[in-house]
């Protein structure tokens, strides 16, 4: 099982949204600062997340996403708004990220999926986030009516072997995570899935490595000190 600390930009910002909601934000500073301080406790990958990508395309954010990409030490996986080949070339490439997260054009663009995975293989991951047992998509603003399940296994026969699932519901709630709903999801796809959104204490990760899943995401919970990520990483 792998962890990933979880840095979200905003506006430059490192934050945390409540339910994904763009009004529900807590600033935590300089997203280098954030993801220095996750990778000296021990992470060993981190999770990154252009969220002005997410929600309306906007590149403000390059300068710092590229700042901070070149001065961890450790592999970065990064998502928010990547929906056309040259945005993924980009970072993998340009920027040196060690794969990047496919939503939206996963549902709107699988043809690109098709091109992205041919080139770049196990660098691609599906990022699968479920609202009410549907996928969502442009930041989560739209409810589709494709499956989490349907989705994955879709993406399977692409050549994606993992993918980022977030119930949105849970997602900055510190309610716990949806672990039935992940556990199910690894089972019935046989991909590597990490669990994302309402991890909230050390008793999630347990039931995360008990149910054999493949990682998890950690935002708030580490943010605030629910779980304290030394500790988690002993589990």
């Amino acid at each position: 099982m792998i962890l990933f600390p979880a840095v979200d930009v905003l506006d430059n910002r490192a934050v945390r949204l409540l339910y994904g909601k763009r009004d529900e934000v807590t600033d935590y500073g300089t997203p280098l600062d954030m993801a220095l301080r996750w990778q000296e406790s021990g992470a060993q990958y981190l999770h990154i997340v252009d969220l002005n990508g997410a929600f309306d395309d906007s590149l403000v954010n390059k300068k710092t996403l590229v700042e901070l990409i070149k001065n961890v030490k450790i592999p970065v996986q990064i998502g928010g708004g990547i929906k056309t080949f040259d945005k993924i070339k980009f970072y993998l490439e340009e920027v040196g990220a060690s794969r990047v997260i496919v939503g939206t054009a996963c549902v709107t663009n699988p043809d690109m999926m098709d091109l992205a995975c041919a080139k770049y293989g196990n660098k691609i991951a599906s990022g699968i986030d479920a609202k009410d047992g549907f996928v969502a998509i442009k930041g989560w603003v739209e409810k589709s009516t494709l499956t989490p399940l349907g989705v994955a296994l879709d993406m399977k026969k692409r050549g994606v072997d993992t993918v980022i699932y977030t119930d949105i519901s849970r997602d900055g709630a510190l309610c716990g995570a949806n672990i039935e709903s992940t556990a199910k999801l690894s089972q019935d796809s046989g991909m590597n899935i990490i669990a994302s959104g309402g991890m909230a204490s050390l008793d999630d990760i347990k039931a995360v490595k008990k149910n054999n899943i493949y990682g998890a995401i950690l935002g708030r919970a580490i943010y605030t000190g629910a779980i304290d990520l030394k500790e988690a990483l002993k589990i």
